[in-house]
């Protein structure tokens, strides 16, 4: 019995809920209509290293914020944070996982390892000390999302679409906003009036300047979006101009995001939102759907 809740606390640790933020590797294959075996394999290798890195990541900021998990009202339940495992059985755990992601990632190639490290070190900066500044810790939440484009197209020697890359950027800041939005939200709902002791940098943030940032990010990524859709350059490489008609899906589940942000108390973790939000999962699979289509 308690081996059984020791591998599920080892498991919750992981947060395997969370890899499906590393779908965003597939995003070359698909507007790239690269469905070779060697391609589709060495991506699904990128796509494992990222799971076992961010895994790695994610045990370590636990183990870096043990103190301020424990004053939060959610995060407190962690298995770090309450001592269902050891800082110890933690840093083995991590330092594993991340030396795991840059063996599975050796077969893709030399560039996936270097991506690889180079999210496994960024991320580590992060916990250490770039979440304490205010807007550059979102950038780096969002550069972590960009390198798994990027280990989906240069990796595989797919070059990514500019206008890709910038839609990539702007819906990952939207999201890292969003988050810190939803953050500020469940510390009021928990009566907690001093930030600083549980996420010191959202002292700087505020509900309005938030709700600016999201409405910017929001609005780009719609238009970046939309301009790669209609962009010669994108019509001459798919062969069509019907990759417009996936728009729509775009702008609805922005508009399901915020609603859920400010009117459910959701975004604070983007994908259990998307697999718990039945319209979420609906336009999610309906844009993959009518893409897969368009392209095809």
């Amino acid at each position: 019995m308690r081996d059984s809740i020791r591998q599920r606390d080892i498991l919750k640790l992981f947060r395997p809920h969370q890899y499906i933020k590393n779908g965003f590797v597939w995003l070359g294959i698909i507007f790239a209509h690269r469905y070779d075996y060697v391609t589709l394999a060495h991506v699904a290798l990128a796509f494992l290293a990222f799971c076992a890195a961010a895994s790695s990541v994610y045990v370590a900021n636990d183990i870096l914020d043990i103190e301020s998990d424990r004053l939060h009202p959610i995060k407190r339940n962690r298995p770090i944070a309450r001592g269902a495992l050891s800082v110890q059985s933690g840093w083995i755990l991590s330092g594993f996982l991340g030396i795991g992601a840059l063996a599975i990632s050796y077969p893709v190639g030399q560039a996936a390892m270097l991506i690889i490290a180079g999210y496994l070190i960024i991320n580590l900066a992060y916990s250490l000390q770039l979440k304490h500044v205010v807007i550059l810790d979102v950038f780096i939440i969002s550069a972590g999302f960009m390198l798994r484009i990027m280990a989906g197209t240069v990796a595989v020697d797919i070059t990514p679409s500019r206008w890709l890359l910038l839609t990539g950027l702007m819906i990952t800041l939207f999201l890292g906003f969003a988050k810190r939005r939803a953050e500020l939200v469940t510390l009021e709902n928990a009566g907690i009036t001093d930030s600083t002791s549980v996420r010191r940098v959202l002292d700087d943030y505020s509900d309005v300047v938030l709700d600016q940032l999201i409405s910017i990010t929001a609005a780009c990524t719609v238009l970046s979006y939309g301009l790669y859709t209609v962009s010669p350059e994108t019509a001459r490489m798919q062969g069509t101009h019907a990759l417009f008609y996936t728009l729509p899906f775009v702008i609805y589940g922005i508009f399901r995001y915020l609603f859920l942000l400010h009117h459910r108390s959701r975004g604070s973790d983007t994908a259990k939102d998307l697999v718990t939000d039945k319209h979420m999962i609906v336009t999610v699979l309906g844009w993959l759907i009518v893409t897969l289509v368009v392209l095809a």
